[in-house]
């Protein structure tokens, strides 16, 4: 591609990342909940699973999604389990009060594993992505793309979106703001768990 489109796919994917939604709510309430650690580790698994998204896109896989109905619909619901899967998690979380405890380095590590494997779900299985996928990204796939070419743009995707959700994390947990922030991490859940069935029920009673 021509210096100019690659610098035009860069700004699609920057407003891409920081549109409000179901990721920017989760990688907010782990970072709230668990701290830097687990929100950076969110927007890692965000970021990767964002890019393999956009390398398949860019291969067509996106655009034969669409135009097989079956596989369209079964993404949606695949999108909705994920949301109720993450609202229930959170709303358990929120039944069990604030939490004083201090954090082991093992208990770090647990929280974390569980951000990547978030991030990385409501990634790949939020049918929003896809469909932003094909209005604004769809333009910019030619037959003539080589291999290095296709793998570049899903990069660009992951290095771009990946850096957003990370950048997020970090300045919420800046100096003492993660005590505080833990303090209120039932409420937190409490309102994320139902923000999550909301953008559920959204996507059941939306197409793709």
């Amino acid at each position: 591609m021509e210096p100019g489109a690659w610098v035009a796919l860069a700004s699609v994917f920057v407003l891409g990342a920081m549109s409000p939604g179901p990721s920017l709510a989760v990688v907010l309430r782990n970072t709230m909940a668990g701290g830097c650690s687990q929100g950076v580790a969110t927007g890692i698994g965000h970021g990767l699973g964002f890019g393999l998204y956009a390398f398949t896109a860019a291969l067509g896989i996106a655009t034969a999604l669409a135009a097989n109905e079956n596989v369209g619909l079964l993404l949606r619901w695949g999108g909705t389990a994920i949301l109720l899967w993450l609202g229930g998690n959170f709303l358990l979380h929120a039944m069990t009060g604030p939490n004083n405890e201090t954090d082991s380095e093992d208990h770090i590590g647990a929280s974390g594993r569980s951000g990547f494997l978030q991030g990385f779900s409501i990634a790949i299985l939020n049918p929003k992505i896809l469909a932003w996928m094909l209005a604004l990204y769809a333009p910019f796939i030619e037959a003539d793309h080589g291999m290095a070419t296709l793998m570049g743009m899903g990069i660009l995707g992951m290095v771009i979106d990946g850096t957003w959700y990370v950048s997020v994390a970090t300045i919420l947990t800046t100096g003492d703001r993660v005590q505080r922030l833990k303090e209120k991490a039932h409420i937190i859940d409490g309102a994320m768990g139902v923000l999550m069935f909301v953008f559920a029920g959204i996507l059941l009673t939306e197409g793709i």
